[in-house]
């Protein structure tokens, strides 16, 4: 699912903005022996009893037939192997010129397990869809890419200068292909190779601030806000011919956006117009459906006017998917001075189990189904929401609250805030990952702690909702992503 660092866009028309931007929203195997169980006494005693038996046994012996019993060891079973989980921090060093530095965390003991130098000044973090390679952008117009491994060195990370002029935002990779977001150019440049090496560039609208996709999928969607004042685009990559199919209108300010894991339905954050405009990508159009904020819908819902578009709280800019739910979850940032709001909304597909009559509902390309664009609830959180993240059992959202250092945790089922949890600094980034019995949430801050002027990473446990540790991440916080949810 798609993704990346980001603040509130003051001018959108302003690359320094949009960076800004993405720097706050997106900124925004093996198995254990067990331990020898069995005392010297505790071995004796199976070992008499089996010579009695067999001292007995010996007497009984009838026809010439001799028993000769057979001993079959029964070899100990470890606890199963847990698939090895990172948590991936970046952060820029305090010192001009100096590069960045990559931290690679081990999710079962938070332990620091690598780090490595990445370019000077990144300010943009990434992960391929599979989380074996990660990507940064860095002010010194490089992309480096590096492998996700324990055994990463600074001689391992390999780089790419981009084009002058570009002023990258974000970055999007699935498979053979990574795409940057260019606004300088308003262009997508497409890249492949080891190191990643400049194919072409896509032309799209002005100010291109993000692709959004995910793995498999035929195509992905490049956003773009366009001119000020005027609406945004989202033009559509072909992923395998690497070539723009159709190009659509969307609200203001659109700054990020999502797709579903299937491929289906893509959604985009308009946070001028508070706006979400949902894309059905089977079709490559605007998604059309029953409005549910019609009056008439309550009672006669496949009569109520259609819509392409979800209304929000004030200044959507991030979002995340509750799969098990079919929920998505925007934050919304507000005014900056009273609290924002985390909106959950339905958006089921028929199937089987919702309008199996409907004669339109196929595997295909399967419609909405009844009570699609529905906002569920309206969640009240923290000043200045900046970022939200799921756990993949769909049963909580957590929120990072920019302005009050803290970390709202929604319960899903009851759509309520169940605790709210106090951060080390202004929180710029937060990802969360699923475990047993425990699952982890990291929150990046990008202010500098004294005396030693750098930025932490707080760890949460999802069974208690506490803070259980805090990491240096020896420069200033950029962002955190994790290798599995």
């Amino acid at each position: 699912m798609i993704y990346n660092l980001s603040l509130s866009i003051a001018n959108t028309s302003s690359n320094v903005g949009v960076v800004l931007h993405l720097a706050i929203i997106e900124a925004q195997g093996t198995i254990r022996p067990r331990a020898l169980r069995h005392t010297i006494q505790s071995a004796i005693k199976p070992a008499v009893r089996f010579a009695l038996v067999a001292a007995a046994l010996t007497s009984v012996v009838g026809c010439g037939n001799t028993y000769r019993p057979v001993v079959s060891a029964i070899n100990p079973v470890g606890p199963a192997a847990q698939p090895q989980k990172y948590a991936v921090a970046v952060a820029a060093s305090p010192n001009a010129n100096t590069p960045g530095l990559v931290t690679l965390v081990d999710f079962s003991g938070d332990t620091v397990l690598v780090t490595a130098n990445v370019g000077v000044a990144p300010y943009y973090l990434a992960l391929d869809t599979g989380g074996f390679t990660g990507y940064t952008l860095n002010g010194d117009t490089t992309l480096t890419s590096f492998d996700i491994s324990p055994s990463l060195q600074t001689k391992d990370v390999l780089q790419t200068t981009l084009l002058a002029g570009a002023n990258p935002v974000s970055v999007f990779s699935q498979g053979g292909y990574t795409y940057i977001a260019e606004p300088g150019r308003n262009a997508i440049a497409e890249l492949r190779g080891s190191p990643l090496a400049l194919q072409q560039e896509l032309p799209v609208a002005p100010n291109a601030i993000y692709v959004a996709g995910v793995a498999g999928t035929p195509r992905a969607y490049a956003i773009s806000q366009g001119t000020p004042g005027s609406n945004g685009q989202v033009a559509a990559i072909e992923t395998t011919s690497n070539t723009i199919s159709t190009t659509l209108g969307v609200g203001r300010g659109p700054v990020y956006g999502v797709m579903t894991s299937d491929g289906k339905r893509a959604f985009i954050l308009n946070k001028t117009d508070g706006t979400v405009s949902v894309i059905n990508a089977q079709t490559n159009q605007l998604d059309t459906f029953h409005d549910p904020t019609d009056p008439i819908y309550s009672t006669n819902p496949t009569n109520a006017r259609i819509t392409s578009t979800i209304p929000v709280g004030a200044s959507p800019l991030w979002a995340d998917l509750a799969a098990t739910r079919t929920e998505i979850v925007v934050a919304n940032a507000g005014n900056g001075v009273s609290a924002g709001s985390l909106s959950i909304i339905n958006i089921p597909l028929c199937s089987v189990v919702a309008l199996p009559t409907n004669s339109n509902c196929n595997d295909v390309n399967p419609i909405d189904a009844l009570g699609f664009g529905q906002v569920l609830a309206t969640v009240s959180v923290g000043r200045s929401p900046i970022m939200v993240a799921v756990l993949q059992d769909g049963t909580r959202a957590y929120v990072a609250n920019y302005a009050d250092s803290t970390v709202s945790v929604v319960n899903l089922t009851s759509n309520t805030v169940t605790a709210t949890i106090p951060v080390v600094g202004r929180p710029i980034y937060i990802a969360a990952t699923q475990g047993t019995p425990t699952g982890k949430v990291y929150v990046v801050s990008a202010d500098t702690i004294s005396p030693n002027k750098n930025s932490v990473m707080t760890v949460i446990r999802t069974d208690t909702d506490t803070v259980t540790t805090t990491i240096n991440l020896q420069g200033t916080g950029v962002s955190v992503r994790v290798t599995a949810q």
